[in-house]
């Protein structure tokens, strides 16, 4: 049998159901490990040993009593320091935030895992609010990707990616605003899905509104899916949580690709940089769904850059949440998230309702393309994980993160499932995302493209080297 810290969820289910290992020896044993590694990655900004291994014993004792919760129950289980968890500050990477709290709540993610018997193995760094697509914050430091430590390993839910790759824990929640699930994931050879809108409740609410999604970080296919089984509970407190749908997300990954009408777009029709090798990397991978008997056409959708509309929704919400902070708090912010604040408190009403309309068309676009095509499929990013402390490896244009994940943020936009599986490694041993993007509604579609592609070209055994 493997070491607990290189098995997956599934592996590690299926052991405590044999009492091959019990919820607390594997605890203690990811515990230590975050303990002797974690100061090479920073992957956590709050580790509470006491409570994590109080869930850990309450779980081994419903194993031994052949009463689990869930097949999760005693699985660590990573939480992004964006959301809410019951005792533990979540401070949101800020310096803004009052430790103190109260803490009373917990996100519906989080309660749902409480529910199906996870072990929270700690809250994982964030730069400030989610704000970016690297991670590093005023509060917490730079967290670094395992596969390089010069690298970062993007954001916003980069913590959860780091401590995936690093072994830390086998699954990990996430939230995607604007590729915060799918670029992290792509950066560091882990998996991510930002489900449908409203699949996975979320509260309170993102001040991003509508382009933020809740979605499950892993290192296989399988585990997301057990891991979407539990968060896409329902939930009373969002009021966009969709009809409650009782799939077995685990049980539909079968489905064959056969026969798929798959559309292929390597730039969106307007994507000018990319790195070369990237785009070499991804094509490749496509071939994988011919070899499977999918039908894939080259073709893009019907729709120009979006950027501008995404530009004038986030800014906004940067600016409607931090807007109304003193001078001394801003003061402690992030300087480029400061930034982003005072040019969104600028944006008027009317700019930000003509944004939200053009957001509708573009959605709607995207919504008639998809009734051709069960998939799309495009690189996850544009370039592989860059240097820590830099903004955009490819130029500094006042846009962020936009230039180098231009193939992220529009599936924000629209709403659709969209998946980051990893399809390979550049010559310096740097991992490459491809995107699955589905039609909306469709995640347990996205969800067996990705299980189909993981089989064909399995990439998540490798593992970086020195974890």
């Amino acid at each position: 049998m493997a070491e607990p810290h290189e098995m997956t969820a599934e592996q590690l289910s299926r052991a405590f159901h044999d009492g091959d290992l019990s919820p607390v020896e594997v605890a203690q044993g990811f515990l230590a490990r975050i303990e002797a590694l974690d100061s090479e990655v920073n992957a956590f900004c709050l580790i509470d040993a006491h409570t994590t291994m109080q869930q850990a014993e309450a779980s081994e004792r419903r194993w031994q009593e052949g009463d689990p919760l869930s097949p999760l129950d005693g699985v660590p289980v990573a939480v992004k320091d964006l959301l809410l968890t019951k005792g533990w500050a979540t401070r949101r990477g800020s310096h803004s935030i009052d430790p103190k709290g109260p803490w009373n709540e917990d996100a519906p993610t989080v309660a749902r895992l409480k529910e199906a018997g996870a072990v929270l193995i700690g809250k994982t760094t964030t730069p400030e609010f989610g704000w970016k697509g690297c991670t590093d914050s005023p509060l917490t430091g730079i967290t670094r990707n395992p596969w390089n430590k010069a690298k970062t390993p993007g954001g916003s839910s980069g913590g959860s990616s780091a401590a995936l790759a690093a072994r830390f824990c086998p699954l990990a929640l996430g939230t995607d605003g604007g590729g915060s699930i799918r670029i992290p994931a792509s950066f560091t050879n882990t998996y991510g899905l930002k489900p449908s809108f409203g699949r996975v409740a979320a509260y309170p609410l993102s001040p991003f509104g509508t382009l933020a999604h809740v979605g499950p970080m892993s290192r296989t296919v399988k585990d997301s899916a057990m891991l979407m089984n539990v968060i896409a509970k329902p939930d009373p407190r969002d009021w966009f949580n969709l009809p409650y749908e009782p799939t077995d997300y685990a049980a539909e990954l079968e489905q064959t690709m056969r026969g798929k009408r798959i559309a292929w777009s390597p730039r969106l029709g307007w994507v000018k940089k990319i790195v070369p090798e990237v785009e070499e990397i991804v094509a490749k991978s496509v071939k994988r769904f011919e070899a499977m008997g999918a039908h894939v056409e080259q073709v893009d959708p019907p729709s120009a850059d979006a950027g501008d509309i995404f530009q004038k929704l986030w800014w906004s919400g940067a600016g409607f949440a931090l807007g109304g902070l003193s001078e001394a708090q801003k003061e402690k912010l992030d300087p480029g998230l400061r930034r982003m604040v005072e040019e969104g408190v600028k944006i008027d009403k009317k700019t930000y309702l003509q944004a939200n309309l053009a957001r509708g068309a573009y959605g709607g676009a995207l919504r008639v393309f998809m009734e051709t095509y069960d998939f799309l499929l495009t690189p996850a990013l544009a370039t592989p994980a860059f240097d820590v402390g830099l903004l955009s490896p490819l130029d500094d244009d006042g846009k962020a993160w936009m230039a180098w994940s231009p193939f992220s943020y529009p599936f924000n936009l629209t709403q659709q499932p969209a998946a980051s599986v990893p399809c390979g490694f550049t010559r310096d041993g740097l991992p490459v995302g491809l995107q699955i993007v589905g039609r909306m509604f469709d995640d347990a579609g996205v969800l067996a493209a990705s299980a189909a592609y993981e089989m064909a070209d399995p990439h998540f055994e490798k593992t970086p080297r020195g974890f």
